[in-house]
């Protein structure tokens, strides 16, 4: 139901920091005035913002975890907000279709890639509700929680310090989390034991994960 994995190296991390620290913010709700959860800040330097999406977006492409986890298709523009003292997001789930310029993004899985050193903020986790289980997030910088867009999730009241995240929306090619997740774990099978396999089954393995790969995607 959701991953956490490891995203960008410590000079990927610098950078993004870099830009956060040069670069004005400002209120949050400018992309969605009506709102009322959210209260935060978000880059607003069009160079600034296109130079942080390009590194995040290339990280995420050289992910072959994040790439067999969400089977990604579209993939918005990974945006910086930052959270001061007082600000949160209350509880939400995301929008089911986010537009970006042209092109209209589903919003299956989201996330949250952390930049700064959990130790230097209080409050602020990422907190998901999943079922019955209630989750909470302050991970490490350049770790990145990915998870399903529909969950009741919220940020936490930041009380001190400064928390210092990117966010994004991912379309998966398998819209179904059901499907996606067997897949997943098929991948993570064969990944972990195909070695050990005879040949022949190790084959038809792949089959059958090919098989359903093409049978249940959306889109190729």
């Amino acid at each position: 139901m959701y991953r956490v994995l490891q995203l960008l190296d410590e000079r990927e991390i610098a950078e993004c920091r870099k830009i956060a620290a040069e670069t004005p913010f400002i209120d949050g709700r400018i992309s969605n005035p009506h709102n009322k959860a959210k209260n935060n800040q978000q880059l607003h330097d069009a160079d600034a913002g296109q130079r942080s999406s390009q590194l995040l977006m290339q990280a995420f492409t050289r992910s072959p975890e994040f790439r067999e986890f969400a089977f990604p298709l579209k993939i918005a523009p990974p945006l910086m907000t930052r959270y001061q003292p007082g600000m949160s997001y209350g509880a939400h789930a995301d929008a089911a279709f986010i537009q970006i310029g042209s092109t209209l993004i589903r919003s299956d899985l989201s996330c949250t890639v952390f930049l700064n050193d959990p130790a230097s903020y209080e409050g602020g986790a990422l907190h998901v509700r999943l079922g019955d289980s209630s989750l909470r997030f302050k991970l490490q910088p350049g770790e990145a929680i990915i998870y399903p867009s529909d969950t009741f999730h919220e940020v936490e009241p930041v009380t001190k310090g400064e928390r210092l995240v990117a966010i994004t929306f991912i379309e998966s090619q398998v819209s179904d989390p059901f499907r996606r997740n067997l897949l997943f774990d098929l991948n993570e099978v064969a990944a972990l034991e195909g070695l050990n396999m005879a040949p022949e089954n190790f084959s038809r393995l792949q089959l059958v994960q090919q098989c359903l790969l093409r049978h249940w995607a959306d889109k190729p």
